[in-house]
């Protein structure tokens, strides 16, 4: 419960109004957000009186209550501040310090009237604790300083209804219908005897307040019967701004989130007021010795052993135990003092022990400021060590960053706690400040350069996967070349950025920057694909010579061509050159968007069927589509070959491709003069009329027919197996030289194949001549010869096979 009341000190025992803790204190309670629904509460009374204590009880609040055990002095000093805890709505609680205190002894009552001021000025409800047995004394019931008060404010501020609840502590058996005509009558007493300005001459006490009264049992013997009247009074505080309520009476109330500013105002007004400010005479006499004896002091720890060695040993590095040590030390010192100086003046000597205090926390404070940046150095080093470790050992970037941050931050945290004064308040944070943003810039150059080599690897994946598949399609050259290009790059890119979006994922870094981290990566696979296509074009002809002498020498079987006569070299050279032009046509542009153009066609046009364009323009100059440095539908930025290069490039194509079309024609003409056997038209025509005689000699006499076409079989089995053509093609020498060592062999051969059938019945050889060995006679010569040998002396009857000569089937 006491964690929600966020207590806080509001102004502190010297009148310092505590800004950033009251605005922090809104903050966290949320007061801000209510708006004019909320209520302050206040209570004053003499010191050791058990305000905290009723304050804890009835608002579940956790302020400091006094230790009766140790004696009763001073606990609450100031003005603290605190959230009630589940009482509707908003209230706040201020405890003020107690007045009639021994710590601030009897001339130093400034801060008394003062803070009694301010909780009039500024709650809805005061209350007034006050012990039983007090009531109808002078001081013990706060008449002198209520007086004061009531003067005051009647001057500074403007009228405002406050509710004053009486509290009276350790009722007797006095009934309280009998003290409460008591002490109201001694407050209206002292209303009338204030001094009013004149416009206020007149007004009652009612108008600036309204008085009630209630009675509290003893905390100490009877801590039950207590308790319950506390939790009764309790139920009086629920919605006390309503109408009717403790704090029913709005007027001049400001917002909530104006409090603080207003609170800060009304104390700087008090604290300028003359009247409340009484010094005591006696602070002088003390001030000269006190500043002496905290002279002494100072040059007493300045030649301290043990701190010159304290204060050597932090400029080299980290010492441990530092703060511990300089504390016991200081300690010691303030300590010298306080009984040097314990005869004089409280407030005096308080007030120079503060001082040298603050001169003693000055002289050390390099020190420990020194200390600091040695225990940040060496929390740095150590971080990177393990930061780098952790990375080697696999661990995740962000995790590794996360954990080793938080682990040295906590090891800074403990140096600075081992490092900490007891005496000093001093903020580390600064420091600690500057380590998170090392460690944040050290882990930001890690991560970059991470990153790089992560992008790095990424770039010479992409390079590997699209550099050598692209220069293989390129080199294809086809319609789908472009194409199959895009699907690679996309496909290619899609898998690269899918892995790197997984790697990059351990760093957590900002979504925006991943996006342009891929958006690098996918633009450098489209440069691979497009650095590579310049790389081919810069070989551009080498490659249409190529694909031309493989097109050209080589059929569709990859067999390379032998030209026999029966080729036509007019349509494989355009098919090569339309081959060789398409990859012109592929390399001229980058097409990577897939955006249709005119390339191809043009140059078709200009290069492959000019002779067609200059037949159908007949005669008409038309202009050169190449003769321009720049495509029609391609930009320059994705331009590889302009169309004034395509030209010249196509030009000096056709003058090196020119000589092996010149050589395979004459290596056609040449095979066609050894193939050609037969005699010119005009021997052909003297041989028929020159031979006619011949001729008719042979119609008369079949015998010599018989002869001959045995003679003709006999020359084609010897043309068959000698290969006569064959020998022939590489020259007329070479032929002769060869048919010169292979034609007695072959000669003796076919006769003794002729002898062998010769020796076998005529019937089985008639039954046999369709199964001849074809072996023997390549080309189914021998299958010929027999098959005709057999259709001249072989015909059918009724009765069976009967020989008969070729003779005397004429006669018949």
């Amino acid at each position: 419960m006491g964690d929600s009341c966020c207590s806080t000190q509001l102004i502190d025992g010297d009148g310092v109004f505590n800004v950033s803790g009251v605005e922090n204190f809104v903050k966290t309670v949320k007061l801000g957000d209510c708006g004019l629904s909320y209520a302050v509460v206040s209570i004053m009374g003499p010191q050791s009186s058990g305000k905290s204590t009723l304050l804890n009880h009835l608002f579940m609040t956790n302020f400091r209550e006094m230790d009766a055990f140790k004696g009763r002095s001073q606990t609450t000093k100031g003005i603290w501040l605190a959230r009630c805890v589940d009482i509707e709505p908003c209230t706040i609680v201020m405890d003020l310090e107690g007045s009639d205190g021994r710590e601030r002894g009897e001339d130093d009552t400034a801060f008394e009237k003062q803070s009694a001021l301010f909780a009039l000025a500024v709650s809805d409800i005061v209350l007034i604790n006050m012990w039983c047995h007090d009531i109808g004394r002078e001081h013990a019931a706060n008449k002198p300083l209520l007086k004061t008060v009531f003067q005051v404010m009647m001057r500074l501020f403007s009228p405002r209804r406050t509710t004053l609840l009486f509290v009276i502590r350790d009722k007797t058996k006095t009934p309280l219908e009998n003290l409460e005509p008591i002490l109201k009558e001694d407050i209206q007493k002292i209303w009338d005897s204030v001094r009013k300005p004149h416009e206020y001459k007149d007004t009652p006490l009612s108008e600036f307040f309204n008085v009630e009264i209630v009675a509290l049992s003893s905390f100490e013997e009877k801590e039950e019967q207590f308790k319950k009247q506390v939790a009764s009074l309790r139920q009086s505080f629920f919605h006390s701004i309503a109408p009717g309520g403790l704090a029913g009476d709005r007027r001049g109330v400001v917002p909530a989130s104006g409090f603080s500013f207003s609170a800060q105002q009304i104390w700087k007004v008090i604290k300028e007021n003359k009247d409340l400010d009484l010094p005591a005479h006696k602070v002088m006499v003390a001030t000269v010795r006190c500043e002496e004896i905290a002279n002494e002091k100072i040059a007493s720890f300045c030649a301290n052993e043990e701190w010159c060695y304290l204060e050597e040993a932090v400029q080299k590095g980290v010492l441990l135990g530092f703060g511990r040590k300089l504390s016991s030390i200081l300690d010691n010192c303030l300590r010298g003092y306080d009984m040097e100086a314990v005869y004089f003046d409280d407030g005096v000597r308080t007030s120079k022990r503060q001082q040298l205090e603050s001169r003693l926390l000055q002289l050390v404070h390099p020190a420990y400021h020194s200390l600091l940046g040695h225990l940040r150095s060496k929390t740095l080093e150590d971080l990177k060590v393990a930061f780098e470790k952790a990375l080697e050992r696999g661990e995740g970037f962000a995790v590794a960053a996360r954990d080793c941050t938080e682990s040295f931050m906590l090891v800074f945290d403990e140096g600075c706690k081992d490092a900490a004064v007891e005496q000093a308040d001093w903020d580390s944070s600064k420091v600690r400040e500057k380590l998170q943003r090392d460690i944040d810039s050290h882990i930001a150059s890690v991560r970059s350069a991470k990153l790089s080599e992560l992008v790095s690897s990424f770039q010479d994946k992409l390079n590997k996967a699209l550099a050598e598949p692209v220069e293989a399609l390129l080199d294809a050259a086809s319609d789908d070349t472009w194409p199959a290009i895009r699907r690679l790059l996309q496909r290619e890119t899609k898998s690269a950025l899918s892995d790197f979006s997984h790697a990059v994922s351990s760093f957590n870094i900002d979504q925006v920057y991943v996006e342009k981290l891929l958006a690098k990566l996918e633009d450098y696979a489209r440069s691979v694909v497009e650095l590579k296509a310049k790389e081919e074009a810069g070989r551009i002809l080498i490659r249409m010579k190529d694909r031309f002498s493989t097109l050209f020498s080589r059929d569709s079987d990859s067999m390379p061509r032998v030209w026999t006569g029966k080729e036509d070299i007019k349509a494989i050279t355009k098919a090569a050159r339309l081959a060789s032009m398409k990859l012109l046509s592929v390399m001229a542009a980058v097409r990577l968007d897939d955006e249709k153009d005119s390339v191809e066609n043009t140059l078709t046009l200009a290069l492959v069927d000019v002779a067609n364009s200059a037949t159908t323009s007949r005669g008409i100059q038309s202009i050169d589509p190449l003769a321009s440095s720049s495509w029609e539908d391609v930009p320059p930025t994705k331009t590889l070959i302009t169309p004034v290069q395509c030209k010249s490039l196509w030009r000096q194509f056709k003058a090196e491709t020119e000589y092996t079309v010149t050589q395979a024609i004459a290596a056609q003409e040449a095979n066609k003069r050894n193939n050609n056997w037969l005699p010119p038209p005009w021997a052909i025509a003297a041989m028929l009329i020159l031979g006619f005689n011949e001729f008719m000699t042979l119609l008369r006499n079949p015998l010599y027919l018989a002869v001959l076409f045995v003679a003709f079989l006999l020359g084609k089995a010897l043309w068959v197996q000698l290969d006569i053509s064959g020998e022939f093609r590489n020259g007329a020498l070479p032929g002769i030289l060869s048919l010169s060592t292979k034609f007695f062999p072959t000669v003796m051969n076919i006769l003794k194949k002729l002898a062998e059938q010769g020796q076998q019945p005529v019937a089985p050889m008639a039954r046999r001549t369709p199964e001849l060995d074809s072996k023997s006679f390549p080309n189914g010569v021998h299958n010929s010869l027999a098959s005709s040998e057999a259709s001249s002396n072989v015909t059918s009857s009724d009765s069976g096979a009967e020989y008969t000569s070729p003779v005397k089937q004429r006669s018949d």
